[in-house]
């Protein structure tokens, strides 16, 4: 990838993660990268594409960094404490692959979008698919049910960590995460 286009992909995800995507503009991520405005546009037509590719690159980054934590189980209680424990090491920044914890990117960004018809909206929506398909392809002889529960859990602790600053709410799903998949 172009130089200048990955240290605009870098910078806006960056400050889209910390301020959102509405709490940005163009002339500060430009003034951050130091790239020119005319640079910018050869890469991106507007805005919303440069969000899509901070989409893209944090999708690619958040599934990879996922299935490395779910490559070795073995069993469906290996799936679930390998997830929810790599959660609290995110939360707790100890994942230097996903930056320092913010809550959940797509999250938030899908909750700036006043239209839920975008393409960015759909990113969102897609990205999460992707991951509750990566989590059910590791669970074994799971039902659909279980698997939207124990998602449902992956959401919340997330969401609880970011804005309640409960770093540790992963931890509390696995126990009965567990009863999920024994019952």
């Amino acid at each position: 990838m172009n130089e200048k286009r990955r240290l605009l992909i870098d910078t806006a995800f960056n400050l889209f993660y910390k301020h959102g995507i509405n709490g940005v503009g163009i002339n500060e991520i430009l003034k951050v990268s130091g790239i020119a405005k005319k640079t910018l546009y050869s890469h991106f037509e507007s805005k919303d594409d440069l969000v899509i590719e901070t989409l893209k690159e944090r999708d690619a980054v958040f599934l990879a960094w996922l299935t490395s934590v779910l490559q070795n189980t073995k069993t469906n209680a290996d799936v679930i404490h390998q997830l929810f424990s790599a959660l609290t090491k995110w939360f707790h920044n100890e994942v230097p692959e996903l930056a320092n914890f913010r809550g959940c990117y797509f999250i938030k960004t899908s909750g700036q979008c006043s239209d839920p018809q975008s393409q960015i909206f759909q990113y969102c929506v897609e990205h999460k698919k992707k991951v509750k398909a990566l989590i059910a392809g590791h669970l074994n002889n799971t039902d659909d049910i279980t698997i939207e529960q124990i998602c449902l859990m992956k959401e919340g602790a997330i969401v609880t960590a970011y804005l309640n600053h409960e770093l540790d709410a992963a931890e509390k799903c696995i126990p009965v995460a567990h009863k999920l998949i024994v019952s």
